[in-house]
């Protein structure tokens, strides 16, 4: 164990995530708000604002070497049992993202280069832990930071309120901004049904992007994009001149403190409907559709697949089937599958075993993948990658990187896509993943919003 020193204050009371990053976090050059308020069902219990002392902020492009590793040796170092006020919750740790073309240290190769970084961790000693189960609030500083947590607690008298504006890019009409127009995209749908035909894969997911202006505030599009689209796992990283902006109801991997590994995989989204008889037939539908089934039920084998390299023989079950989740704008079609970790095997080899989310390739995984590279035209980037923590006490909590903006001087990007099958039909694939790129940024015109299955 290493010789981690933490001071932590307690306050009786869940502080307003909003308020705490004006006030403490906006003029930092490095921030994170990992945000567990917006949605009932409780996936990630808390929320998470902080920054780094220190400046100690890794970024990785694929060709830097094995950032997994790095990871491990950097987390092993730091390996700690934290205070046990924190226990079960965020103690610190690294928080960041894995980005899509790190496929390339896990089976498939470097096709793209994307123009953010491939990996980007902050290392995690100044930060604020909002339990909304419990109302309360954790004011932490690891090695040293009295200053800050006494700003934190002058920042924690205070509180904001202030209304959410409409930005620019919601206004647009993403389809004139589209990478691939309609016509390359429905293309590129007929190769996939060709390879499916062939035998070549069972399912692929296929992507594009949408390129719009930069935003002038990229934590005032966050307030906009949390306000129109709440998710579970709702996210703003921001390093220097480049900002995450994320609304992912999707998880990842969880790995626990006993070792446990959990992936909760969404294929499958119907709109809810303002009338109750209409919108339990929704759900309903939703359940028995043959399709979306069919599509959930592929990539659950494969997680089970990937899981199974890192767990205990015999552990790896499935306790929840395609069961039908309902939110305020959809219902989802989710299975859990979980592992235990065989001895030895840290959540970062977990994290590499799964990696990229199987529900953003398709399956069998590496076939997959190289289908894709050739259909798409760039780098996912960050889109479509894994976001979250990873903690100090060998705890990881990771979303899957949809209904997200990767936000730079430079532009807006926006990924969407959706699973190819051979009962799709074309036509409604494209309408489906021109409405998941609206709900990434806020856009009225989608009835899909805050939908898993990109």
């Amino acid at each position: 164990m290493s010789a981690l020193r933490w001071s932590v204050r307690r306050l009786d009371r869940a502080l307003d995530g909003e308020t705490v990053y004006r006030e403490l976090l906006a003029a930092e050059p490095v921030a994170y708000w990992l945000d567990g308020s917006l949605t009932e069902r409780s996936p990630r219990r808390v929320s998470v604002l902080g920054t780094t002392a220190g400046a100690e902020v890794i970024t990785r492009d694929v060709a830097d070497g094995d950032v997994f590793a790095e990871l491990n040796e950097l987390l092993a170092a730091r390996r700690a049992q934290p205070p046990a006020e924190l226990e079960g919750l965020f103690c610190g740790g690294y928080v960041g993202y894995f980005g899509y073309e790190l496929k390339a240290l896990t089976g498939g190769v470097a096709a793209h280069e994307a123009p953010t970084p491939d990996a980007l961790w902050i290392w995690a000693n100044r930060f604020v832990v909002i339990d909304h189960d419990r109302d309360l609030t954790y004011l932490v500083a690891i090695d040293g930071g009295e200053d800050w947590l006494d700003r934190a607690e002058e920042a924690a008298s205070n509180w904001w309120m202030g209304g959410v504006d409409v930005p620019a890019i919601a206004r647009l009409d993403l389809e004139s901004h589209l990478e691939q127009d309609r016509a390359t995209y429905l293309a590129g749908i007929e190769r996939c049904l060709a390879e499916l035909e062939a035998g070549e894969t069972y399912e692929v997911n296929l992507t594009n992007r949408v390129r719009l202006p930069a935003v002038p505030d990229p934590f005032e599009f966050f307030r906009w994009q949390r306000s129109a689209n709440p998710a579970p796992y709702a996210a703003f990283l921001r390093y220097g001149d480049l900002a995450v902006a994320s609304s992912s109801p999707e998880r990842f991997l969880t790995v626990d403190a006993g070792g446990w590994a959990e992936c909760r995989p969404i294929k499958g989204t119907a709109p809810r409907d303002l009338d109750p008889a209409q919108d339990q037939l929704a759900a309903k539908a939703l359940a028995e559709d043959d399709k979306t089934r069919a599509e959930n039920l592929m990539i659950v084998d494969l997680i089970r697949n990937d899981l199974g390299r890192v767990s205990v023989p015999g552990t790896v079950t499935v306790p929840q089937l395609m069961q039908v989740e309902s939110y305020r704008t959809v219902h989802q079609l989710v299975t859990t599958v979980r592992g235990r970790l065989r001895g030895g095997v840290t959540a970062v080899d977990a994290v590499r075993a799964c990696f990229p989310p199987g529900s953003m390739t398709g399956a069998p995984k590496i076939r997959t993948m190289q289908i894709i590279d050739e259909l798409e035209d760039s780098a996912r980037g960050v889109y479509s990658g894994a976001l979250g923590y990873l903690g100090v006490d060998g705890r990881v909590d990771l979303s899957v990187v949809i209904r997200t903006a990767v936000l730079t001087p430079d532009g807006t990007v926006v990924g969407a896509g959706g699973a190819i099958v051979l009962d799709s039909d074309p036509a409604a694939e494209y309408d489906e993943m021109v409405l998941k790129a609206t709900a990434a940024v806020g856009g009225s015109a989608s009835k899909n919003r805050g939908g898993g299955d990109d």
